[in-house]
């Protein structure tokens, strides 16, 4: 009898934890990653990355649109994927891809570190509901951002950099607020 109320309640401790993976829905390849209310990113494992370039599709759906507390964090880049660079940590060295909603259109920008110094330029505006492919390469020592093939944006990276056990960097909802709703994105690996 002990070992049959020892094992519902542990079989009950397993079913009433509320376990928050990092791709809740995981289909053909896709990720949905969701930032809750209330967070900065979704719970993620951290993966290595040792590549030169990274490329994927995403679509956001209308929970892209937001309103920040304060006006001016409105213009705050939140971020959507991207690498660590130089075996340092992400806000040293890194390239990725931001996202925010303003002036009525979602933004797309580069989101880069070098040697610490923080630098975004606007790449394009995509529309909700739609996948976008999106690549970023190291090429002669830059970061080059592609959006659909076609809009390429450089960032100068750090030319004395070699390489090393660098990490994948997920989405993330600001600045300074955290999201004021639910914020999903999908996204497919390639």
């Amino acid at each position: 009898m002990k070992k049959l109320v020892l094992g519902f309640l542990v079989s009950l401790t397993f079913t009433a934890c509320d376990i928050q993976i990092d791709s809740p829905f995981d289909l053909d390849g896709e990720k949905v990653y969701i930032i809750k209310e209330g967070a900065h990113e979704s719970n993620r494992t951290p993966k290595p990355f040792d590549k030169k370039a990274m490329s994927f599709a995403a679509k956001f759906d209308k929970s892209a649109i937001y309103e920040t507390q304060i006006e001016e964090n409105q213009a705050d880049i939140n971020k959507l994927l991207g690498f660590s660079d130089c075996n340092n940590h992400h806000q040293d060295n890194s390239a990725r891809f931001g996202w925010r909603w303003y002036n009525e259109q979602l933004e797309i920008h580069a989101y880069c570190y070098v040697n610490g110094n923080r630098t975004i330029k606007y790449i394009t505006s995509v529309s909700l509901d739609q996948m976008n492919d999106y690549k970023i390469e190291i090429v002669d020592n830059k970061y080059v951002f592609t959006v659909n093939n076609t809009v390429r944006v450089e960032v100068n990276k750090n030319a004395n950099c070699s390489g090393g056990i660098n990490y994948m960097l997920f989405p993330y909802f600001g600045g300074d607020e955290t999201a004021p709703h639910d914020i999903s994105v999908t996204v497919h690996m390639d």
